[in-house]
């Protein structure tokens, strides 16, 4: 995967049948692959863990908690971009290779001219779709209540309104989330690995999610639940819990998606 130019198109490989065995042999292969590499793993995270804290600042500076929420409930969204440096991190170790700078950065700065930025465009129009929607959101429902500082009354979101916002916010952001996983759980793996056009590799995922439905739905809720649980406190835990989880999905494509070249 390391030379990624010129390469003829790949076969669409075939779809197998996984099940949750897989998905914890895939989580300690995660586990595995950071403990081998664990300085990859921080630097991809600590990205993401800045960009949390950014976010918690701003909430806290204009007292508009939205920001947080919509960081928060994204997230799901643009976590599949950090994977990107970590699929080729558990692709070296595989091989029995050493991961080293120059070789890990030089593919994800590769990836430039092949198809991964066009379905991360993709999920970027999502997120900003999702955080204008999440505004709308809170506007709708928590609009009127300017006059409350929410920083410090969380009262506000135990009213009717707040309630219902919350309910809302979190069946609009789940879908968008769901979907973006649908597309991108074998996706952006596949993309990593074959020479393939991403709306392929978006129909190649979603017909893997269908084939795997419980599989798959427990490994999102997998994911959703490892995530949140790393976002406390202060978006910290993200340093261990991304990069795991970032090697496993790499793992789940090798599983589900065996190579047959």
């Amino acid at each position: 995967m390391s030379d990624v130019t010129h390469k003829p198109p790949s076969r669409i490989p075939d779809i197998h049948l996984i099940s949750v065995s897989d998905i914890r042999a895939a989580l300690n292969e995660g586990w595995q692959d950071f403990r081998q590499a664990p300085v990859f793993g921080l630097f991809f995270a600590g990205i993401y863990v800045l960009g949390g804290l950014a976010l918690w600042w701003l909430s806290r500076k204009t007292g508009e908690i939205y920001w947080l929420v919509i960081g928060v409930f994204g997230f799901p969204l643009l976590g599949p971009f950090a994977a990107v440096g970590l699929y080729e991190v558990s692709h070296l170790l595989e091989q029995g290779k050493r991961p080293d700078w120059k070789s890990v950065m030089s593919v994800v700065y590769s990836q430039k001219n092949r198809q991964i930025p066009s379905i991360c465009a993709l999920m970027l129009i999502v997120f900003m779709f999702w955080a204008f929607v999440a505004h709308l959101i809170f506007t709708l429902f928590l609009g009127m209540s300017a006059m409350t500082n929410i920083m410090s009354s969380y009262e506000v979101f135990f009213t009717p309104n707040g309630m219902t916002m919350l309910i809302v916010g979190t069946i609009v952001g789940g879908l968008l989330a769901a979907a973006i996983f649908s597309v991108s759980v074998v996706g952006l793996p596949l993309l990593m690995d074959k020479e393939i056009d991403f709306v392929t590799a978006m129909i190649v995922s979603v017909q893997t999610v269908l084939a795997n439905f419980r599989v798959m739905a427990f490994w999102g809720l997998t994911v959703v639940v490892l995530l949140f649980l790393g976002m406390v406190p202060f978006f910290l835990g993200l340093l261990v819990v991304l990069p795991v989880l970032g090697h496993a999905s790499w793992h789940i494509y090798r599983h589900v998606l065996r190579d047959e070249e």
